[in-house]
């Protein structure tokens, strides 16, 4: 049985030599061929695709022209649960900083990584950590992750914030944080509007906002495991930062959809909060 503690990351595993991986990553065949192969799905011209909304034209002095946005955001929401965001307004500089951060930390001795790792067993989540089964097949995931909470401070356990690379907290909390506090704002009051109701939403005040990084490690059967397994949010918006790489899959009409690669857009998932 495959451990989730230390030795046994899914990043020590990936750099063992091991050339199949163990029986509790492997997906169930029926699963993976209904998913299909996604680089070859996201080639692909026909078919439907996640859509895009373009919030600079909420920035129009024309009423109709933001109206019209609010609208787009809205059947994205009721129709897809999911769309692309491109002119979001956080700085395509502040993103690339967060995923190197990211990267930077995932590139440290192991050893030291494990000075911020989770204790899954004790109900603490928070830090690094590897997916314990949670499904009655007991399998695995083909990642590793870094996760805590970013805002608000006062309910941050700064001791599992990683010391390098330096600049993390700087980025992820004092940068990132803020500018995503202003987008889902945005976004939440845009719903609002969209629904008859007041765009002045409650409940800012009391916004918790969670970062989780994602890591995974080359794998020597990429066609038998999955990084993340199908699930929904539980949160009310999720927003994605991608590298153009295709991976993400939706449930569309009783069919997996591949999201297209946009450039500088960040992928926005409407969480079970608001079904």
């Amino acid at each position: 049985m495959v451990s989730t503690r230390v030795g046994s990351r899914v990043e020590n595993l990936a750099k063992s030599g091991i050339k199949s991986i163990p029986k509790e990553y492997v997906r169930p065949e029926e699963e993976l061929i209904n998913m299909g192969d996604v680089f070859e799905q996201e080639k692909k011209k026909e078919g439907p695709e996640v859509p895009t909304v373009d919030l600079k034209e909420m920035e129009s002095d024309d009423e109709e022209v933001r109206r019209s946005c609010r609208e787009r955001l809205k059947k994205a929401a009721e129709e897809w649960g999911v769309m692309q965001l491109v002119n979001h307004g956080i700085p395509i500089e502040l993103i690339n900083a967060v995923k190197e951060s990211g990267e930077a930390f995932f590139a440290l001795p192991f050893e030291e990584k494990e000075k911020y790792a989770n204790d899954q067993s004790s109900g603490n989540v928070q830090g690094y950590g590897s997916k314990l089964a949670n499904n009655a097949s007991g399998q695995l995931e083909w990642q590793d992750y870094l996760f805590h909470l970013i805002f608000p401070e006062d309910k941050c356990d700064l001791s599992i914030w990683p010391k390098t690379p330096s600049r993390y907290t700087e980025v992820t909390s004092d940068q990132y944080a803020r500018h995503l506090r202003k987008l889902a704002s945005k976004i939440l009051g845009m719903l609002s509007l969209g629904l008859g109701l007041e765009e002045e939403v409650g409940g800012m005040e009391e916004l918790l906002l969670q970062l989780k990084i994602n890591y995974y490690p080359i794998c020597p059967q990429p066609e038998k495991a999955l990084g993340v397994e199908a699930h929904t949010d539980v949160s009310s918006l999720t927003f994605l930062l991608h590298n153009m790489v295709p991976g993400l899959q939706l449930f569309y009409h009783g069919k997996w959809v591949t999201a297209k690669c946009v450039p500088d857009s960040i992928l926005m998932h409407v969480g079970d909060v608001h079904h």
